[in-house]
């Protein structure tokens, strides 16, 4: 029995010596077959896109409308989930404070869009290819946007200097009970006075 194990291990043997021949001895010394990379570099990867829109994604009010909506369905529903008692209350504070805050943005987004398209009106009314009450019209327009964002940033303001407030008492009440740290009452602090200072 020892006889027939030793033959066949007599040729592993063999073998194994010979394939260490083949190898190289540094292990960072390549072997003579590499094996192809799979992954190319991509060639559109680095390119930039060749147009630009008109608007900035920031000031598009197409699309602070459509987050105006989800923000308008969650802050509702952060008061159902906050009187259920899934969510505290500070999140459903923060999903109304993100409402009033993209009602801001969007009439931001409106007056840019007013402003040039008064701009755009102006340069056809010069070319004489529309009317004068076109152009009032567009004006108009200016006008009630400017209204609006003048309106939705004494809104914002209020909301958020409410809600640095609110955050102030909360800390200082986490502080007095033991489970606050002076840090962020301080930090609370700074955040007030930094907004009433924008304020004034």
């Amino acid at each position: 029995m020892m006889r027939s194990l030793a033959f066949p291990l007599s040729l592993f043997l063999a073998a194994s010596l010979l394939a260490e021949d083949e190898l190289p001895a540094d292990p960072d010394e390549p072997l003579d077959i590499e094996p192809p990379l799979l992954i190319q570099g991509t060639p559109n990867r680095d390119r930039v896109p060749a147009t630009t829109p008109e608007v900035a994604p920031e000031l598009d009010p197409d699309r602070i409308q459509v987050a105006l909506e989800n923000a308008r369905k969650n802050a509702v529903s952060g008061e159902r989930l906050y009187r259920s008692g899934v969510i505290a209350k500070v999140e459903a504070e923060n999903r109304a404070l993100k409402v009033i805050r993209l009602e801001s943005d969007l009439a931001n987004a409106r007056l840019e869009v007013a402003k040039q398209t008064v701009a755009t009106q102006q340069t056809r009314f010069e070319a004489n290819e529309i009317s004068q009450s076109d152009l009032e019209m567009a004006k108009s327009a200016l006008v009630a946007a400017m209204n609006e964002v003048a309106s939705a940033a004494s809104r914002r303001e209020k909301a958020e200097l409410d809600a640095a407030l609110l955050n102030l008492n909360r800390q200082k009440k986490l502080l007095a009970r033991g489970s606050g740290r002076k840090s962020e009452v301080s930090r609370a602090e700074e955040r007030v006075a930094a907004l009433q200072q924008q304020k004034n």
